[in-house]
């Protein structure tokens, strides 16, 4: 079924996949009558003038690359206002599908992929294209077990131009590169890095580095060691934990080019088999353990070249030479901070300072460089703009100088991260005060009926005990004591007062005031009660009674001669009259 038809060749047929960056169609070119994979890119993306220049161009240079692991790109174009990529279509699903459905890839398996998605890496940065994105959402894997790495140059397009780092990142940050998460220059062995947590992912069913935030996950790419391998599979052979090892190095310099990971996933693959060939020969240079008599020996010559060598060190640092070298080099020094900070002072080419505040770091440098100006970078904290984004720059926009300056960009590391502290117990007041102290923010304060004091706090977001940034909003809730409970005032008149004290306790409330009065009801029982009976009352709020106490005084009347009679009754019940005469 077609949906509609794309710049009037494309004949869309069905949604296949969405995500951060855009909406992907199976489609039929109705030009060459071959099915392909439409990616049209969201909106958000159509009124940045930097990402589409570098989308068209990346792509372009995508297209120039073929490789039996790359997806091909065909076309790239606008329509109706929306920018678009064609693509081949690959039957099949994702790596990240295959993990979640079926747990850990075989060590075997895993390296014949990775070897795969490493051919495709060091075909592309031949032609000085890095992918910046690499992941198991990028890897289709076809019915034969081959597979394809999807969105070369796209992926590069979105990373430097328009990447924060959120929780909407795409996921992404689950597999950056150290030097990613610091944002700073790009190589090619920051796919090397990505690769290699890629490996890692499939060989455990887990990612190595995980967080509440995507900026808690960043430092961990910046800061920790995933837990080895073996550890979590103890049967994954140690050549292959040690090439994991090697790939997620955090410096680039100890983790191999692309191309020669293809050799080391291939030895690897042969160690596995029993090759015997694969094992590398013995190289009297290698590392190896020495004798105890080897190493007294090596250790007697060393000291005594050490004592001679400090000795010519410490007669040299006397001399004139010395001294005068060192003037010399400091001065140097000098200068040439001087000329970095003010540009050439005999050029008369004078340059606008662009603004690239908000912009990523690799970015921004571009933008300055581009402009024949030196970039210098300094980090600070500043939980309100994301992590590797310029905070300020130095001279500020606008300001006009001599090309060759040094500009300085300030560049956000997040908030400072601290231990989020308890808040459960205190009073709102007293977990305002401490948040402002530890400087975090009050978000929401939420109200609810709870057995706690009215007033305490009973539960807060972030939880006690995570990690957060400083300036942070935190949320907490506040008890408003227990729920009144509303009950019917039961209906007391004319029940004896026990009897009355029953009903009104087991309802809920409590008596109150109880006051007597002459009546004609029997002495004890109930004359009347407020609340009225049928009322409705708080739970626990009191009902006040009025009891008879028998009698009234006016019971003697006098009849016409003055007399008084009094009424009485005999002990049967009759009654009786006496006259009294005065």
């Amino acid at each position: 079924m077609v949906e509609r038809v794309l710049d009037g060749r494309y004949a869309l047929e069905m949604l296949v996949g969405s995500g951060g960056m855009a909406d992907v169609y199976r489609a039929k070119d109705q030009l060459l009558e071959r099915t392909v994979a439409v990616k049209i890119l969201h909106q958000q993306y159509e009124n940045d003038k930097e990402f589409i220049e570098r989308f068209q161009r990346e792509a372009k240079a995508a297209a120039r690359i073929t490789h039996p692991n790359i997806v091909n790109v065909y076309d790239v174009g606008i329509a109706e206002g929306r920018h678009y990529i064609v693509m081949e279509y690959v039957p099949g699903r994702t790596l990240k599908e295959r993990i979640k459905e079926e747990g850990p890839v075989p060590a075997a398996e895993a390296l014949h992929i990775a070897r795969q998605i490493a051919g495709a890496l060091a075909q592309a940065h031949i032609n000085n294209l890095v992918h910046c994105d690499i992941k198991p959402h990028n890897i289709l894997v076809m019915p034969d077990g081959n597979v394809k790495v999807a969105d070369f140059g796209i992926a590069r397009a979105v990373t430097e131009s328009t990447m924060t780092y959120n929780d909407n990142i795409m996921g992404s940050v689950h597999y950056f590169s150290p030097e990613q998460a610091r944002g700073t220059i790009i190589t090619p062995k920051s796919d090397v890095y990505s690769l290699g947590v890629v490996l890692y992912e499939m060989l455990t069913g887990r990612i190595p580095f995980d967080g509440n935030t995507a900026v808690s996950i960043a430092r961990k790419h910046l800061e920790e060691e995933p837990q080895p391998l073996r550890s979590l599979v103890p049967n994954i052979p140690p050549v292959v934990e040690a090439l994991v090892t090697r790939m997620m190095a955090k410096d680039p310099a100890l983790r191999p080019d692309s191309r020669l990971l293809v050799q080391d996933i291939t030895r690897a693959e042969q160690m596995m088999r029993g090759d015997t060939s694969a094992m590398p020969v013995f190289d009297p240079d290698a590392t190896r353990v020495l004798s105890p008599v080897e190493a007294q020996e090596i250790g007697a010559i060393v000291e005594a070249e050490e004592g001679a060598a400090a000795a010519e060190e410490k007669s040299f640092f006397r001399t004139k030479k010395f001294k005068f070298g060192l003037v010399f080099i400091l001065l140097l020094g000098f200068f040439t901070g001087f000329f970095l900070s003010f540009g050439k002072f005999w050029s008369s080419v004078e340059i606008t300072v662009p603004d690239v505040t908000g912009k990523q770091l690799t970015l921004a440098r571009q933008i300055l460089e581009d402009q024949h100006l030196r970039v210098t970078v300094a980090e600070t904290f500043d939980a309100s703009v994301p992590v590797g984004v310029v905070v300020s720059q130095t001279p500020e926009a606008g300001s006009t100088v001599k090309e060759e300056r040094t500009i300085t960009i300030y560049v956000s590391k997040g908030g400072e991260e601290m231990e989020m502290p308890n808040l459960r117990g205190l009073k709102q007041s007293e977990a305002i005060d401490r948040l402002q102290q530890m400087g975090l923010r009050l978000g929401s304060a939420y109200e609810t009926f709870s057995d706690e004091d009215a007033g305490t706090v009973i539960s807060q977001d972030p939880r006690s005990g995570t990690r957060i940034s400083k300036g942070q909003s935190v949320d907490i809730t506040v008890s408003k004591g227990q729920k009144i409970k509303k009950v019917s005032v039961p209906n007391v008149k004319g029940v004896p007062s026990d009897r009355a004290h029953t009903m009104i306790e087991g309802s809920g409330l409590k008596v109150g005031s109880v006051s007597e009065e002459a009546s004609t009801q029997a002495v004890g029982t109930v004359v009347s009660q407020s609340p009225a009976a049928g009322a409705e009352a708080d739970s626990g709020s009191a009902v006040s009674l009025v009891i008879s106490s028998g009698g009234k005084s006016s019971g003697t009347k006098e009849d016409t001669k003055g007399n008084s009679k009094k009424n009485d009754k005999d002990p049967a019940g009759r009654r009786i009259q006496t006259e009294k005469t005065e």
